[in-house]
């Protein structure tokens, strides 16, 4: 055992566990090993190495660099850079996605989990002939993506003989550490461990010292060696007492480096600036800085001292602390003047080139900032969003004229958005305000500001606000930012209730902007109709989806959109329809944040449609893909899902422990959508438990224009068992009432969910002497798409000709229904079924 390994014998057995289970049993496993730094996980993972090689199990590694974290992708190149000669079996569209990533090849922007994909598509080929172990010391310095998909591959691992291990620091609450993987907490050493390691210093101070360093070591393993030797020092007097242990640890690496040639001393600080550990590179730009040719010789004292490594042309630092304490040490000139002197051998790399120019001066300098900026459009189409971010950053810092640095701030919070980085977007946008912006970008600033909203959706100042905007946009020019806003001007509406005047006021701007320049099959315009007017527009809406062939579409958001819309204006199979093929393009290209928001949306649709088991698995899918991409789950838009599937399913207490969740929190922002689907939920748990009269008076609540969960539109699902309740409870004439106010409605609006829900609703409420049409009405309607209506006209008819001595006719309906019951999962629905069923058998 090593001296920095002493004490723990604890972590050995479980890192040993977790590379025996791919390497004996073919399991998957993750461990993230968490402490301060100095703590001793490099070393772990060394010794990670060491097992896994003693086992036959393949180890690929990397490390994280903080001055790398803008580097797209870096930190998975580094691990799968072995397995790239491997790529031409990876499915084409993802390796095209992976090379474009690194850079290796040119090709449309990759999704960061198409990326994602073809990582653990390379890796299970690997892992066939060999068991994986990656290995990657300090995750909270590798930039964004790579963290995103090392996480993915984390959570895929399950079924490969691949096992994760990564190393983090403590307080830093990165995509890796927030996914609920396995962790393991990297401790401080006992007494006996501490003294263990001092023993086994060279040169041990005398006693006095040796109890001082322990105390000031706090079990460190990294101090307890590194402080004795700066300690020894008689030049370099300790650091004070109050400073964090990290501080006096990059102190102490500093103090080494001090002691160095001047060569050697910015070789280091070379190395220190420059990320990729390539020797050449480094060697290159040190000729840079020194103005004269170099060899590798100038790296011998460091070597000696034991700060740094050469293996196989790379040059590797001892620790990364080594790294920030060479940087501590130095001043911010030399640390200009080293990271020009890398730009300036990176002519063939301009992305990293404009990185570290970025980082060679203090502003402004416009030269480098339209560079910068340069490279965040090579970053974009790599698919490196996050990267994108932090250059646009760096040019805005350097750019002279405040609107151009107000403009840049914007672009890189729609990069932020495009990732769901909403703390970012709050940011930027709030600095970028801070400059003096075009009328185009402050209009840019308030659909930022919308897309992330956490206020009232109801307030209807903040719709007519948005209206103005977008009315000001569109006359600038700019009609994709003025449909933005009228799409999110619309959700506001759609999610509560903001009054004619806003629905009004989004219906008419949206129609004039889209009426003046020919986008009348915009995405955004139909949805913007649909969610602002789906009564008034219903028809319009109707018309245009009609005209618009999903399979001719290729662009898996506007799909999605499409089918938002359809939602809005209740036709859910033609919803399903934009759904479903949205949901295969997502898949195939890798899009897997979209493709979750997309299954999600299609839950409730499925659910009035009758595909249970299909919403069941969409809802899982969706939920498994938001916790993969870091996505926020929405609880209670989850939570309503829920509450409307177990209710249908016939768990009568589940549902109305979730309806009562739903409402807690949708009340307090007065989402009137969410409530009215809750209502739907109350009422048919409260119907399939029998306990009809109750079941009537809460779906007629959101019948009652003056009800929280009144809207305009989610009410149509509740049609059908509003009819129900009531014929069960007695309620007929209140229903027919309620009934004959919707066929007004569906004059208007003829939406498929409304026009199938009326028919059923006139049939069971209808007297004997008007109900044989109305029944031949509902029974001869076309049923395609529609399962769960046809199972349920089917025991409605079969249920009416039982009661009339009709038997025979009967049975034929009823069987019906209950095999389509029986196939749906409908339980409640099927049991009534077959008792009426087995009712008209009978004769009774």
């Amino acid at each position: 055992m090593t001296s920095q390994l002493f004490g723990r014998e604890s972590e050995i057995r479980a890192l040993t566990e977790a590379i025996r289970g791919v390497a004996d049993r073919g399991a998957g496993r993750c461990l993230v090993l968490l402490g301060d730094p100095g703590i001793g996980k490099t070393a772990l993972l060394q010794a990670t190495r060491e097992i896994a090689r003693g086992l036959g199990v393949r180890v690929l590694a990397a490390g994280g660099v903080q001055s790398e974290a803008q580097l797209p992708y870096a930190g998975l190149h580094q691990i799968l850079r072995p397995l790239l000669r491997a790529a031409a079996g990876v499915p084409d569209q993802r390796r095209q996605a992976l090379l474009t990533a690194f850079g290796l090849a040119e090709g449309e922007r990759p999704d960061i989990y198409g990326v994602a994909l073809a990582a653990v598509d390379l890796l299970g080929a690997a892992a066939t002939e060999r068991p994986v172990a990656i290995l990657v010391d300090d995750v909270q310095w590798l930039d964004a993506q790579s963290q995103q998909v090392l996480t993915f591959i984390a959570h895929r691992r399950a079924p490969l003989r691949i096992a994760v291990v990564g190393a983090v620091r403590t307080g830093y609450p990165g995509p890796f550490v927030v996914a609920g993987l396995p962790e393991l907490q990297v401790s401080s050493l006992d007494g006996d461990a501490a003294e263990e390691i001092l023993r086994s210093v060279a040169d041990v101070p005398g006693v006095s010292d040796r109890r001082r360093i322990r105390e000031q070591a706090q079990g460190n393993p990294l101090a307890l060696l590194e402080l004795p030797q700066t300690l020894a020092g008689a030049a370099y007097p300790e650091a004070p007492e109050w400073q964090p242990l990290t501080a006096r640890l990059e102190r102490a690496f500093g103090s080494r480096v001090a002691e160095l040639d001047p060569a050697a001393r910015d070789a280091l600080l070379i190395a220190a600036v420059d990320p990729v550990d390539d020797l050449t590179e480094i060697l290159a730009a040190l000729a840079v800085l020194r103005g004269s040719p170099v060899s590798a010789e100038v790296l011998a004292p460091a070597v000696a001292v034991g700060l740094v490594r050469v293996e196989q042309g790379r040059l590797l630092l001892r620790h990364p602390l080594v790294r920030s304490g060479v940087l501590q040490a130095e001043t911010i000139e030399r640390r200009h003047a080293a990271n020009a002197a890398v730009a300036a051998v990176l002519d063939a790399d301009p992305y990293r080139r404009a990185w570290h120019r970025g980082q060679s001066l203090v502003g402004p300098d416009d030269e480098i900032a339209d560079e910068l900026e340069a490279g965040a459009a090579l970053a974009v189409g790599r698919g490196a969003a996050l990267s994108a971010v932090g250059l646009l950053q760096r040019s805005a810092q350097l750019t002279g004229d405040s609107a151009h640095r107000g403009h840049r701030l914007l672009v890189a919070a729609e990069h932020a958005f495009s990732v769901g980085r909403q703390d970012q977007v709050s940011l930027l946008v709030t600095a970028a305000e801070r400059c003096d912006l075009s009328e185009l970008d402050w209009a840019r600033s308030q659909w930022l500001r919308e897309i992330f909203h956490d206020g009232v959706p109801g307030d209807a100042a903040r719709v007519h606000q948005l209206c103005d905007v977008a009315r000001q946009s569109g006359a600038a020019g700019d009609h994709d930012l003025a449909l933005n806003l009228l799409f999110g001007a619309a959700l506001r509406c759609w999610w509560a209730d903001t009054g004619p005047d806003a629905r009004g006021d989004v219906l008419a701007t949206v129609k004039a902007l889209a009426g003046g320049v020919g986008l009348a099959r915009d995405h955004r315009y139909v949805a913007a109709l649909a969610l602002a007017g789906p009564v008034a527009e219903c028809g319009t809406v109707l018309d245009l989806l009609s005209e618009i062939d999903p399979a001719a579409i290729a662009d898996g958001d506007a799909l999605r959109v499409f089918g938002i819309a359809a939602t809005a204006i209740g036709d859910p199979v033609r919803s399903l329809a934009f759904l479903g093929r949205a949901e295969t393009l997502l898949r195939a290209q890798g899009r897997l944040a979209l493709l979750s928001q997309t299954l999600s949306l299609g839950v409730v649709n499925r659910l009035h449609t009758g595909d249970w088991e299909g919403a069941q698995a969409a809802a899982g899918e969706g939920e498994r893909l938001a916790k993969e991409t870091g996505q926020p789950i929405w609880r209670t838009g989850a939570l309503v899902c829920d509450a409307l599937s177990s209710a249908f399913r016939g768990d009568t207490d589940q549902a109305l422990s979730y309806v009562a969740e739903v409402e807690a929190a949708a009340s307090r922002q007065r989402l009137n959508q969410l409530l009215s689907i809750a209502q739907l939920a109350k009422g048919a748990a409260l119907l399939a438990a029998g306990r009809s009269a109750q079941a009537y008076r809460e779906l007629a609540r959101s019948f009652r224009s003056d009800d929280p969960s009144f809207h305009q539109r989610e009410r149509f699902g509740a049609v059908m068992f509003l009819a129900a309740a009531a014929v069960e409870a007695g309620e007929e004439a209140a229903a027919t009432e309620l009934v004959a106010e919707l066929s007004q409605v569906a004059a208007v609006a003829p939406a498929p969910l409304l026009v199938v829900n009326l028919r059923y609703a006139r049939a069971v409420l209808a007297d004997d002497v008007t109900a044989d049409p109305l029944y031949a009405d509902m029974i001869n309607q076309d049923f395609t798409g529609w399962p769960w209506s046809r199972a349920c006209a089917n025991l409605a008819l079969g249920g009416r000709l039982r009661r009339l001595r009709r038997g025979a006719e009967a049975v034929p309906a009823l069987r019906a229904a209950v095999t389509e019951f029986d196939r749906i999962g409908a339980r409640p629905w099927s049991d009534r079924a077959r008792a009426e069923l087995g009712a008209a058998i009978s004769g009774s």
